[in-house]
């Protein structure tokens, strides 16, 4: 016996009907056939009265035209689907349970597995969009019932499915989705809400803000009211997410960010501690990592969705020359917003008098005439007082060049915010000679405090291809793993290099046909200097310079050449550049991650990469010119 022919409809969006993998016979997408077949697919037990379905499609008919309309579309149905599957009598018409699959139906299953991808991927619009069927309004209103329905489950699985893209690091594809979700529904808050903030963390601030606008408009055209305080707060920790400065949107020449591959385990445990901490739970956690490998990259991600949130961020990072001047570090946090804290007003005088050199502001804000505490005790008091208002996250990376009195406070520190809403990250580069400074801390985490070490290591090489998918979306997939394999023999899955190996390949770069593999073994960039590095690596890093705009350049070779901290002003002055030519290029640098920047100026990303340009780019002359342009 031959099997049953298949029926697939996919009815959330425009209806596409096949049969076992074909296209349908056209009479079987006419509006009332399609109407008719969908209906009874979507009845209780399939079945319903031939008077019912009358009355629902053929009422602007006579009784006899109507029931002739009726028994027509059933031959139909019985030379599609198979006598088998049509089952009719003189009062009942009902379809066997195999006769049509639903892509709704499978929808409703994934959504009950928790696979809010696979529920996404049948999402491509509303229910049977498109389809109508004049005169036939006791259907009509059905498949308005119907639209109501799907579109809000809809709406959930897709604002779902966006959720857990950002969780796992993809802003851009979590964007796309969101966006699909706003398209459903322009005054849905929820996916307003998971669009502002993957367009938010993935750089596009300006984008987000015009959600928000948009949201704003939709809800008063439909329902006359104003977003509520939940959409409004978003938007506004959007427009005061970030210090320093405010890097809108992407520069005109800036390429697209990569995405996060490989590391969506590494982030969902920092999510995760950082909820404990919201729920009032101290936590320590310590990013470690070779150079190169993404620590940096990862605290970002988690301070930039903390800064979405209702708390206190700050976050700073630490170049050599901060171990000679004491409290460097904390004056680092204070600036970068912990001194902004709304709670900070809370904290004993005598502790905001200890704070007052690192931040003189306070000064101004808090008078305090009488005797200050010790600068240690003042930063704990400050901080518990902060987290007496709001959650408290304080980032320090490359740790390991943190001041010595720091150092020394954050044992105590950590123990008396342990059952406060703080969480204390520091990233710390794995191999560097100075990296035993936090052994202390570190062998109390997972004891004495709650928190945890996570280790970085080189990406596997299905996050290398997934990255190859990224810069040339446009490759085979023979051609794509072949590059794959040629990343990791030239990078060794060290993140900065194989993403900047992408990109210049993308812009042209050709690899050299054979290459030793890199690095040798138990070799890294700690230990690395521009000469030990393959052909390959070193001229894709010119690359990328030579295709910067010329006052980029020079900003760029400035900042290798001044080699630690530099802000806007002093870079102005080494490249004879005015400010405004000096903020946009350092727009560019920062959003490509040639720099990255806190509250008290810019450093290189990478130290390898400052090494390479001093060496190939930057001749010793004009690197002394930079220098000699500021003052001693």
């Amino acid at each position: 016996m031959a099997p049953f022919p298949h029926v697939y409809c996919r009815v959330l969006g425009p209806a596409r009907v096949t049969v076992d993998g074909a296209d349908a016979p056209p009479e079987l997408l006419w509006r009332k056939h399609l109407a008719l077949l969908v209906y009874l697919a979507r009845s209780p037990r399939r079945s319903r009265t031939r008077e019912h379905l009358v009355g629902l499609l053929w009422s602007d008919r006579d009784e006899r035209q109507a029931r002739h309309s009726l028994s027509e579309a059933l031959r139909l149905f019985r030379r599609i689907l198979g006598d088998e599957q049509v089952h009719a009598d003189v009062d009942q018409i009902r379809l066997g349970a195999d006769a049509v699959t639903l892509d709704c139906d499978r929808f409703v299953e994934s959504c009950g597995r928790g696979d809010w991808q696979a529920a996404a991927a049948l999402v491509e619009g509303d229910f049977l969009e498109g389809l109508a069927v004049p005169g036939a309004n006791e259907f009509e209103s059905w498949l308005g019932v119907e639209r109501v329905r799907w579109r809000s489950q809809a709406l959930e699985a897709l604002v779902r499915y966006a959720e857990w893209l950002l969780a796992r690091g993809d802003a851009p594809e979590a964007t796309g989705v969101a966006l699909r979700a706003r398209t459903l529904d322009p005054a849905s808050e929820p996916a307003a809400r998971v669009a502002m903030r993957s367009l938010a963390l993935g750089g596009d601030r300006a984008a987000a803000l015009r959600v928000a606008d948009e949201l704003g408009h939709a809800l008063r055209a439909q329902v006359g009211t104003a977003p509520g305080p939940d959409t409004t707060r978003l938007a506004d920790r959007i427009r005061d997410a970030r210090v320093g400065r405010r890097v809108l949107a992407a520069p005109p020449a800036a390429r697209p960010r990569p995405p996060l591959c490989g590391r969506g385990a590494e982030l969902a445990a920092l999510a995760a501690a950082w909820e404990r901490t919201k729920s009032g739970r101290g936590q320590v956690i310590i990013v470690e990592g070779e150079p190169g490998e993404g620590k940096s990259r990862l605290i970002e991600e988690l301070v930039a969705r903390a800064r979405l949130d209702d708390a206190t961020v700050a976050a700073a990072r630490a170049v050599a020359v901060d171990q000679k001047q004491e409290w460097s570090a904390v004056a680092g946090l204070l600036a970068a917003g912990l001194a902004d804290a709304p709670g900070i007003a809370g904290a004993p005088p005598d502790a905001l008098a200890a704070l007052v050199g690192l931040a003189p502001d306070l000064a101004v804000r808090f008078r305090h005439t009488g005797a200050a505490l010790p600068v240690g005790e003042g930063v704990r008091d400050a901080v518990l007082a902060a987290a007496q208002e709001r959650p408290v996250l304080l980032a320090l990376d490359d740790a390991h060049w943190i001041d010595a009195a720091t150092l020394e406070s954050l044992p105590g520190l950590a123990r008396d915010a342990a059952r406060r809403p703080v969480l204390l990250l520091f990233g710390l580069a794995r191999g560097a000679p100075e990296s035993g400074r936090l052994d202390e801390l570190r062998a109390r985490v997972g004891r004495e405090l709650e928190g945890e070490v996570i280790r970085l290591g080189r990406l596997d090489p299905a996050a290398l291809h997934a990255l190859v998918a990224w810069a040339l979306p446009a490759y085979a997939a023979p051609d794509a793993q072949r590059l794959a394999r040629r990343v990791e023999q030239d990078t060794a899955g060290i993140p900065l290099l194989a993403i900047a190996l992408l990109e210049a390949v993308a812009d042209g770069f050709k690899l050299a046909p054979d290459a030793p593999a890199w690095p040798a073994p138990k070799r890294t960039l700690v230990d690395s200097l521009p000469n030990d590095l393959p052909p390959a690596v070193v001229g894709m890093v010119c690359l990328r310079f030579r295709r910067l705009p010329p006052a980029t350049q020079q900003v760029l070779a400035a900042a290798a050449a001044l080699a630690q901290r530099a802000d806007a002003p002093q870079l102005a002055r080494a490249t004879g550049l005015d400010r405004v030519a000096v903020d946009q290029a350092l727009d560019l640098l920062e959003w490509e991650r040639w720099l990255v920047a806190d509250a008290r100026g810019y450093v290189f990303a990478a130290p390898i990469v400052c090494g390479i340009l001093l060496q190939e780019m930057v001749t010793p002359g004009q690197a002394r010119r930079y220098r000699d342009s500021l003052p001693s």
